[in-house]
Parts: C-alpha cells; structure tokens; sequence
C-alpha cells in the first residue's frame, strides 16, 4: 500500500528525478510522486528487488534478485540517486541476517550463537550511536616514507540503521531462509545478547581466522576492547606470532583449528551457496608476476610505484595479521595500513586475510620477477570465528559455551 493510493501490486518501477521519486505501475502508469515514498505491508506481503548487489568490491560480488517481508521505503538522495530501505522489526531482521551469513542448514547451536551475536552487534550500534572512525589518521604522502593508514568501522548512516551487505551483516531478505531452524534460534534466544560490565559488546566476527583470532586494534582504531582479544581456535592453546620467524612457521603450517576443515559435507551444511565457492580459506597462496602486481597497485592505491622492488611488514597483530605494511617500489616507497586496506592495495578484489608472508622470485640478474603470497585465513579475524564456531557446534558445543570462547569474559543478558 502506497501512502496517498491504493495498493500496488505485481512489477512495478521507480525513477529519481528532479529531487522526487516517481513510483509506476506494470502498465507504466505514475501512482505515486514524492521525495520519500512509504509501501506498507499487508499480511504475508513480501516484495522483490532485482539485481541487488551482493558482496561488494569482495571476490564473491554479484548481483541476486533478494525477495523481503516488511515496508519498503523509496528515499531520494543527492544527486537524484534512491535509498531503498527495508523496515522491519528486529527479530525478523535477525532471522534473515542468520540465513544471509551463513546456512539455514547449520546445526542449531551455532545458528542460536550468531543469533544472539548479530543482536548484540545491532544492539551496540544502535545504542552508542557509534560514528565511523574510517579516515586517513596519517597522512598520504607520494613522496618516500610517505604513510596512509585507514579503516572501515560501523557507521551512523543517515537514512537507516544498518546496511544490506558485509560492510554490516548480510541482508538478503526471506530468500535465504531455506529451513525453520533460523527462525527458531531467533526465537528462543529472544532478547539475548553478549555483554561485559554491564554493556552489550560490540561482538564482531569474520568467516575463518585461520587459527589464531586477531585484536580490535589490528583491524579498527587503537584501543584495547577487553572482550576482543585474540586466542586459539582450538581446544589447545596457541601462543601469539611475535615475529616474522613465528609468522612464516604459522602460516606455513595446517595447525589443529576448529575452523581447518576441508570436508565439502560438512561445508555444505554450514556456508552459503555464494561462500562455497571459496576454497582453500584455511591456508591459501596467491602469486602474481611482478608486472601484474604493479598494475594492481597503480588501480587500487592510485600510485605509480614504477618498478616494484620489495613488500615488508612492519606491524603485525597476534594472529600474524598485518596492520602495517612498507610498499617500495623504483619511484616510492608507501607505508599502508590498517588489515583491510592492506587487502585491497593487493589484489583486484580483496586478499583473503591479511596474515601472510610474501615469497619474491629473482631472475638471474636479481631483479624481482614475481611475488608469491602465502596466508591464512579469511577475514579480518576479529572476535567470533564463523566457521570454527560452526564446527563447534557439530562437535556438541552449546550456543553459550561457543560464544564464551570466542567472546572470553563476557555474560549471557536476557535484554528483554
């Protein structure tokens, strides 16, 4: 139902114009015209968008028709683009979320914990009213030693909440609830989140963290987060990767890890279509000619590094994860930062993670020829391991005892 008409039923278009949004019927027909458009539901409505984009600028993007329940909301923006805002309530959101991140064939233990994870994420965003810490704190510099350090945190977005696709949670609607038993781990863990003294933690999680999870600060802004630590994705303890030495040993060997597994059955049961196509998360090697790695960079960093001589880390978190690296190339040398940006300067999409080491091939005069990278993992690394957390749960671990591994200190609080 559109406000200021009668229903609107089967296909139907929207155009931004003019600082106006005009919504038309299947036969073309103008019903509607306003900055803001509001459609609301009636019963067991749902609506359909086409060629939504999904994991944007990741190696997995593509575009998916995504079918949702709730209102849908037509806002005009800047430059006669569209906000298409979804509005629904929380729980319901957080069914779709369940089903978006991972299967709805998961065993139950492990929906219930992202369950209560995804609430306290929401929750913590919505409460503090967290602004964006993204930016450039050091300054580019296209000269030598010149330093950009930048991150990609939560931000205050202004015309909802929270965003469709990874930079938040995934959000694809009812069309990935292929089982009852999301909606049942939403129910019963009703009103549950994560807290620590008191406040609901902003719990964070990456797909796989190859072993070792990783520190806030790696990631994000400086700053110690006391439930955001790293520790062993094992049920034996790990030390942390203090070293160069330490960090080529690690991502160099398969170490016992809830989240190293290769079983497809298994994989199946607990990714999405679109994350099985990702193989080889747990440890994985990339290699480009020195050629091809110059072209990325000059793409992705918009810097011209002429000839490139050598990749050095110069910082790196618990889990090996590098939040520091030095770029040297014939014309300049750049030190880039933090772990996500580090991931885009190096390949066309993003590097699974960033804990690696690089391996340079010299021709016969010295001259580097080629840059073989190997790392581990997939993600940032921080906070709760999806797919340890999901094999946690093929093993008889409780939604609760997954969560207080990944989560060390924290408490179970019913909210409401």
């Amino acid at each position: 139902m559109a406000e200021g008409s009668g229903p609107v039923t089967g296909r139907f278009s929207a155009k931004a114009r003019a600082g106006t949004i005009a919504l038309f019927d299947e036969a073309d027909q103008q019903v509607a015209h306003a900055p803001v458009i509001r459609l609301s539901a009636t019963g067991d409505s749902t609506f359909t968008l086409f060629g939504v984009t999904i994991g944007s600028r990741f190696h997995w993007e593509r575009a998916e028709d995504q079918t949702f329940q709730g209102n849908l909301i037509l806002h005009v923006r800047e430059n006669d683009t569209m906000a298409v805002i979804n509005e629904v309530p929380l729980e319901t959101y957080l069914e779709s979320v369940v089903s978006s991140e991972m299967s709805a064939q998961a065993p139950v233990e492990f929906l219930k914990s992202h369950a209560i994870l995804s609430r306290s994420w929401l929750l913590a965003g919505l409460q503090r009213g967290k602004k964006a810490k993204g930016g450039a704190p050091g300054a580019m510099n296209a000269g030598d030693g010149g330093e950009l350090v930048r991150w990609y945190d939560r931000e205050e977005h202004d015309l909802f909440h929270v965003c469709a696709d990874d930079h938040c949670q995934r959000y694809q609607g009812i069309t990935k609830i292929t089982s009852g038993e999301a909606g049942e781990a939403v129910r019963e863990t009703r009103g549950m989140a994560i807290t620590h003294e008191g406040e609901v933690c902003d719990a964070r999680y990456s797909k796989a963290c190859g072993g070792l999870t990783e520190e806030f600060a790696t990631a994000w802004e400086n700053g110690r987060v006391p439930y955001l630590v790293s520790i062993a994705d094992a049920p034996i303890p790990y030390g942390p990767v203090s070293s160069e030495e330490e960090a080529a040993r690690w991502v160099r060997s398969r170490p016992e890890a809830f989240c190293n597994t290769d079983e497809r059955a298994l994989l199946t049961q607990i990714l999405p279509d679109v994350d099985r196509e990702t193989q080889g998360f747990f440890r994985w090697t990339v290699e480009y000619s020195r050629g091809e790695l110059e072209e990325i960079l000059r793409e992705k960093s918009g810097l011209d590094f002429g000839t490139l001589m050598e990749i050095v880390p110069l910082g790196r978190g618990p889990s090996g994860r590098i939040f520091r690296l030095r770029i040297s190339g014939s014309k300049r040398s750049v030190v880039v930062g933090k772990e996500l940006e580090i991931r885009r300067w190096l390949s066309r999409t993003h590097l699974y993670s960033s804990a690696f080491v690089v391996d340079v091939k010299y021709d016969a005069h010295g001259k580097a020829q080629a840059f073989v990278f190997h790392g581990a993992g997939w993600g940032h690394g921080v906070g709760l391991c999806q797919i340890g957390a999901a094999v946690m749960a093929t093993r008889g671990f409780r939604a609760a005892h997954i969560l207080s591994h990944y989560f060390q200190g924290v408490e179970m609080t019913k909210l409401y």
